[in-house]
């Protein structure tokens, strides 16, 4: 099994705070890059790849070559509910709606994951279920003016407010939830060298 002390660099291609903040407890050196990928959905994939699809497309998009010490990870989160794709929302009317759909149900939330190296690709898909209390009309108000939906699939953060009152149970990895599976992660990584 390999160690962080390997010597190893993890380059992370996600804008998100939250993962950045997770693969930084791996202890490996990490180095976060900015990768432009066409991340609109396709219609002709299930919406239990569509994480996968687009960990994929941001790992195609990095044209860069890779150090033999270097690792690309991408990583993609989705929340399904009905087998519908809820993405991040494009107004707070729209979260609304999402927090709405998700109030009293169980909802699935797939991230899908790329790692490269210079000579080797390895990619997974993990699965959390997530169950909602019923939320009213003034909690989803509340939440809603944190602010902090604008850039979370399904409009929610389990690490926010909104996951301490609303999120009743949880089947699975919690950080799959947040947007990056830690110990499935850790694994492919060793695995993958």
């Amino acid at each position: 099994m390999h160690t962080p002390s390997d010597n190893y660099t993890l380059l992370l291609a996600s804008k998100s705070p939250r993962r950045r903040e997770l693969i930084g407890k791996l202890g490996f050196p990490v180095r976060c890059i900015d990768i432009v990928a066409d991340e609109r959905l396709h219609d002709h994939v299930a919406s239990n790849e569509v994480a996968q699809h687009i960990a994929q497309l941001k790992a195609n998009a990095y044209t860069a070559p890779l150090q033999p010490n270097e690792i690309l990870i991408t990583a993609d989160t989705v929340v399904v509910l009905d087998n519908k794709v809820l993405g991040k929302p494009a107004s707070r009317d729209e979260a609304r709606a999402m927090l709405q759909m998700l109030s009293a149900r169980t909802h699935l939330v797939y991230t899908g994951v790329c790692l490269r190296t210079q000579h080797r690709q390895q990619q997974f898909t993990e699965m959390s279920k997530v169950q909602f209390k019923k939320l009213d009309k003034i909690t989803i108000e509340y939440y809603l003016d944190q602010n902090s939906y604008s850039d979370k699939a399904g409009s929610y953060g389990i690490q926010d407010w909104i996951g301490y009152v609303a999120v009743e149970r949880i089947e699975g990895c919690y950080y799959n939830v947040m947007g990056l599976p830690m110990a499935h992660l850790y694994q492919a990584i060793t695995e993958l060298l």
